[in-house]
């Protein structure tokens, strides 16, 4: 079992395959560096994509050989996105990657009906993998950045993805807890409803390799100590693997305020797509970025 990013990234390194990785809009410093680690370490070809001169002026305080990397000209953001998913598309990359485009010019390219990426009929979520000091594994979250009030049906497809990303950092049995303000099933929050109905999916093995139990709070998904304080019972039992949010709004502040104020780093990726798709907030690390880009080499 996986139990950190760094053993994520030895995992990758001891599969011994590279892969070609398409940026669009490429000349943001963060994202230089991060795909210029993962080129360095071995398992990564590096299309940048954008103003050749931006680039190369991102790359040179960083001392950054811009030679490492295939640069392709393109004079606009929207463009830029376009051509990152038509070599995805073309099979001349096996990734792709947003830069300092925006997410919803990014993603309108990558949900192109003609050209994008989309699997037929699937629905575009996003996982993420969050290492946190204070949690003693990796915590697997959804959705933080697509869905902004998923229906049950596109609750049931993230708990899906969740699952598979999970098995691949060899969680057999993934625990997942539906996350609400309480453990109480109320009226007054909708979630409630659709989350009886995936437990019981569960329980009859309609969604596949996982304990699930909710709605649950926080504390009673993460921490042991709150299970006996509460007098709860839950097969998650305060080990969750998979935090599944009932919103956008929810789930968002939630992993942010954990990357701000608890030191967290994340590897994440956008799911329901024929190639691995990375979308990254502007601001996040260079460290959370590499690790989203040897994550996208483990889900390839």
């Amino acid at each position: 079992m996986i139990r950190t990013l760094e053993q994520m990234e030895q995992k990758v390194l001891a599969l011994k395959k590279k892969h070609r990785i398409a940026v669009a809009w490429a000349q943001d410093n963060n994202t230089i560096g991060a795909i210029y680690k993962a080129v360095k370490k071995g398992f990564i070809e590096g299309i940048l994509i954008g103003k050749p001169s931006e680039i190369r002026k991102a790359c040179k305080p960083e001392g950054i050989d811009d030679n490492i990397f295939t640069l392709v000209e393109s004079d606009n953001e929207i463009n830029a996105s376009c051509e990152a998913v038509r070599l995805a598309k073309a099979g001349e990359a096996d990734i792709v990657m947003k830069g300092l485009v925006g997410t919803d010019k990014f993603l309108q390219a990558v949900m192109d009906k003609e050209k994008g990426l989309m699997l037929p009929n699937a629905v575009l979520s996003y996982v993420c993998a969050l290492e946190i000091p204070a949690y003693h594994k990796l915590l697997f979250i959804t959705d933080p950045a697509v869905i902004p009030f998923p229906d049950l049906d596109q609750k049931v497809a993230m708990a899906r993805y969740a699952i598979e990303m999970a098995r691949k950092f060899g969680i057999k049995k993934p625990k997942i807890a539906l996350i609400g303000a309480s453990e109480k099933m109320s009226r007054h929050f909708e979630s409630s409803i659709d989350y009886s109905i995936m437990c019981k999916m569960a329980d009859r093995n309609q969604i596949k390799n996982c304990v699930m139990d909710g709605p649950l709070d926080i504390f009673l998904a993460c921490d042991k100590k709150s299970i006996k304080i509460k007098g709860v019972e839950t097969p998650v039992s305060g080990d969750a693997d998979i935090l599944l949010f009932p919103s956008l709004e929810s789930s968002n502040p939630f992993y942010k305020g954990l990357m701000l104020f608890a030191k967290g780093e994340l590897a994440g990726l956008i799911r329901g797509t024929e190639k691995p798709v990375i979308v990254m907030s502007r601001s996040e690390s260079e460290t959370s970025k590499f690790f989203c880009i040897a994550l996208s080499c483990l889900m390839a």
